[in-house]
């Protein structure tokens, strides 16, 4: 090699590197056949495409195998012609490989050229191979597309057509002419084509190929009117082709008879308008909010009613409309809503809204429901409710009454017992199946009258059959024994019920009450046994009474012109009581006098014959201690009815005043005690004195009182002002306002189970047994009615051993 050759010879070799790097990064692999030694050489991406990494030498016949068996002999057809000194030595070919259980089959295309010697004798084939496997692909889906569009347009009805506007000249398809004019043998040119649609809709048709001058784009629907004269809706979808002028050339386009979808969403049209209006006329609310932020696209009259708002809310965002639910959760069931497509549905929620700038509570069964686009996504949320104010307010009254009502039964240690009069089961308490040896809580008539005496078993069914009979005023009252089935125990029973019928009149259940009145029925006994061996004594001392009647005949008439005078001041009484005059009448009347009598002539019977009673007297002790109880019990009730009806609150009232004055009353109390009670700073608050004195009176008693035995009591009194939002969610006060005073009494004392917190305030619930601690279970009630009556609300919170804190809510 001569010095001149080797610049060369360095600069050929770079550019061979440069265009093997050059075809490599291009994806395209080299081969060279020498077809004396068939042997293959070539590079790394031909290795690769043929499925022999790390081989850069193969026998031809090996790389032969590797080639799809159904296009090796045509391969090996187009090399052995190329290697022919009569061929041009050209060599191009597209060919399948095979894959393996790692690599797929791909197409290939491989070009080459043979080299010939002077002789003319072939020494080898070079050339190129390149994977088309996306090409070969891309038509073949090519392909199947444009037979697909073909069978979608007969499918779908949609017939194409090609305008050529300088000469007019219009192709078609049968099925064009089927869907303009109901005859695929119907021929008509551009011209003949307008007559065939609606007069009406020609210049429709006009102005959309005027604009589509200016866009490209033909787009419009009209009526055609076919040969047997039936009216059909067409679309009509076309584009302008302009030449490289920007003169328009052609139109083609497509046509399809939409009538059907015209009907429909004409239908579809009326419908929703029908939809809408008995929606708005709805007597429940409806509302729609569409949005993440929830606006307002449709409110019926009736939550607009219960919104307190007009017409003005469409459009506008729910929270705009309805800012006091920022707190009560309503908010965020909204978002939960339209974020995860879960419906939420509430019921017997209390909501409280603003009317007439006045926040107030209400009561709703309502539903969140997602609306859904064509899309599958939540665009936005449909509100239904049923407001059931009333509902709930009636049915917390009748729980209440309910409980006051049992309570009143367990205090007085009534059994209860009801009987379906169609079944004939009877139905019993706890007390009563205790009574009886029961089980079970329902028996069939037949074992219900078992635990009667045989004496008695006829006329007590008799006097029930009596009571549901027809024409019978309802009312059934008894007295007879029973026997306990188990311990043979016998009980004298005082037995009332009442009749319930239904709307036409027919008995369904016979319910009532029984007392167990065998102690007093013993008693009784007795004490007729002793009047009547006293009989003889007490005729002897009539004649002594006598004497002293004559006298007191002479006092009469003084006692007479005092008893005008009680007369009088009697009548005053009962005009300032009319308030009252049911319960007193019953507390008062019915349940004192006799309550007084039984203590005033066991009173009698113990100064003057109690060395004649014996074991009696146990007896009448037992009895006078019951009457005691029963008598504070009506007094207590007596104060109940009397805070539950005097609600007027009239004057600004000082409570380190009305502090100061329980204090004063209490000072005894509470040097027993060693008690220590400090009283911060308290604001002013309109109320009534007298009740609020009552209030804090049973407060502190009950610190008092609940106090542990190893420690003197502590009692803290405090206030603290709080704003609405600051309220506990159990706290519902009966007056809305914006701030409250928060009176908190804290003690020492022997505290309770929290989850009792609710009973506490409920007329005779009590945690303690009598015998620990004394009382009628009323003062807790007494305070929450006194609370509420000043617009305001109480709770609790204590742990067992830990002392308990009473919270009072007053509305500033």
């Amino acid at each position: 090699m001569t010095d001149e050759q080797k610049p060369f010879d360095q600069d050929m070799a770079a550019e061979l590197e440069r265009l093997q790097f050059t075809l490599q990064a291009a994806g395209i692999g080299t081969w060279d056949l020498n077809s004396s030694t068939q042997l293959v050489r070539w590079n790394d991406r031909c290795q690769e495409l043929f499925n022999f990494p790390g081989k850069d030498t193969l026998p031809f016949q090996q790389v032969l195998s590797r080639i799809h068996p159904d296009d090796q002999d045509r391969v090996n057809a187009a090399i052995q012609q190329a290697l022919t000194a009569q061929s041009d030595g050209l060599y191009d070919v597209l060919f399948r490989t095979l894959g393996t259980d790692h690599t797929p089959s791909r197409w290939l295309n491989c070009k080459g050229k043979a080299y010939i010697d002077q002789a003319g004798v072939p020494q080898r084939l070079s050339g190129i191979a390149q994977d088309v496997t996306l090409q070969i692909q891309q038509q073949a889906h090519l392909a199947t597309s444009e037979q697909f569009d073909q069978l979608a347009n007969e499918a779908a009805g949609i017939g194409t057509f090609h305008l050529h506007l300088a000469t007019g000249y219009l192709t078609y398809k049968a099925l064009l002419a089927k869907i303009l004019t109901g005859q695929e043998t119907t021929r008509f040119d551009h011209t003949k084509l307008t007559s065939f649609i609606h007069p009406d809709d020609r210049s429709i048709r006009q102005k959309a190929f005027a604009d589509g001058l200016l866009t490209g784009k033909i787009r419009y629907e009209v009526r055609f009117i076919w040969q047997d004269d039936s009216v059909h809706w067409i679309r009509m979808l076309g584009t302008y082709i302009f030449d490289e002028s920007g003169n328009a050339q052609d139109v083609i386009g497509v046509v399809q008879d939409i009538t059907d979808q015209v009907l429909s969403r004409q239908r579809l049209e009326d419908s929703e308008a029908q939809m809408r209006s008995l929606i708005e006329s709805a007597p429940f609310p409806i509302g729609v909010y569409v949005g993440r932020q929830m606006q307002i696209q449709f409110a019926n009259q009736s939550i607009k009613s219960v919104w307190g708002k007009g017409d003005e809310v469409v459009g506008k965002l729910y929270s705009q409309i309805l800012p006091e639910l920022a707190n009560q959760n309503i908010y965020d069931q909204l978002d939960s809503v339209y974020s995860t497509g879960t419906p939420f549905h509430a019921k017997n929620q209390r909501v409280d809204i603003t009317i007439d700038g006045k926040l107030q509570p209400y009561y709703f069964n309502y539903s969140f429901t997602p609306l859904y686009n064509a899309a599958g996504q939540v665009y936005g949320v449909m509100n239904t409710a049923a407001e059931i104010t009333d509902l709930i307010l009636a049915k917390q009254q009748v729980e209440k009454t309910e409980a006051a009502l049992l309570g009143a039964i367990e205090l007085a240690e009534l059994a209860t017992w009801s009987l379906d009069i169609e079944t004939g089961i009877f139905s019993y308490s706890k007390r009563f199946m205790d009574w009886l040896g029961f089980s079970e809580s329902t028996k069939s008539m037949d074992e219900a009258y078992n635990p009667l005496p045989d004496d008695y078993r006829q006329s007590v069914a008799d006097a029930i059959a009596a009571t549901v009979a027809p024409g019978s005023s309802g009312y059934y009252e008894n007295e007879h024994p029973i026997i306990n089935r188990l311990t043979g125990q016998i009980r004298i029973i005082h037995a009332q019920a009442q009749v319930f019928y239904d709307t036409d009149g027919k008995p369904l259940t016979l319910t009532g009450t029984a007392q167990d009145i065998t102690t007093q029925r013993q008693l009784q006994l007795a004490l007729e046994q002793q009047v009547q061996e006293r009989t003889e004594e007490l005729a002897a001392t009539n004649e002594e009474l006598s004497a002293i009647n004559e006298e007191l005949a002479a006092t009469n008439e003084e006692y007479a012109a005092t008893n005008e005078e009680l007369e009088e001041a009697n009548q005053l009484f009962s005009r300032s009581n009319e308030n009252l005059q049911r319960f007193a009448y019953v507390a008062s009347h019915d349940l004192q006098e006799p309550l007084r009598k039984v203590q005033q002539f066991g009173d009698l019977l113990k100064s003057q014959y109690a060395s004649q009673l014996g074991d009696g007297i146990g007896y009448l002790e037992r009895m006078q201690a019951a009457a005691s109880r029963m008598s504070n019990l009506i007094k207590d009730l007596l104060s109940f009815s009397r805070i539950s009806t005097r609600q007027e609150v009239s004057s600004l009232v000082s409570l380190n005043g009305v502090l100061s004055t329980v204090l004063s009353d209490l000072d005894l109390r509470i040097q027993e005690t060693g008690a220590l009670v400090t009283v911060d700073s308290l604001p002013r608050i309109h109320g009534d004195k007298s009740q609020l004195e009552q209030l804090f009176q049973n407060l502190l008693s009950n610190a008092l009182k609940f106090r542990r035995t190893d420690r003197p009591p502590l009692v803290h009194v405090r206030a603290q002002l709080i704003a609405t939002n600051e309220l506990p969610l159990s706290i519902k006060p009966t007056r809305i306002t914006s701030n409250y005073h928060r009176i908190d009494v804290s003690d020492n004392g022997i505290g309770f189970d929290e989850k009792y917190v609710d009973r506490i305030f409920q007329v005779f619930q009590r945690l303690h047994n009598k015998s620990e601690f004394a009382g009628t279970g009323i003062g807790l009630a007494i305070c929450e009615k006194v609370v509420a009556n000043h617009g305001g609300a109480i709770t609790a919170h204590s742990k067992l051993g830990q002392g308990a804190t009473f919270s009072l809510y007053f509305p500033i």
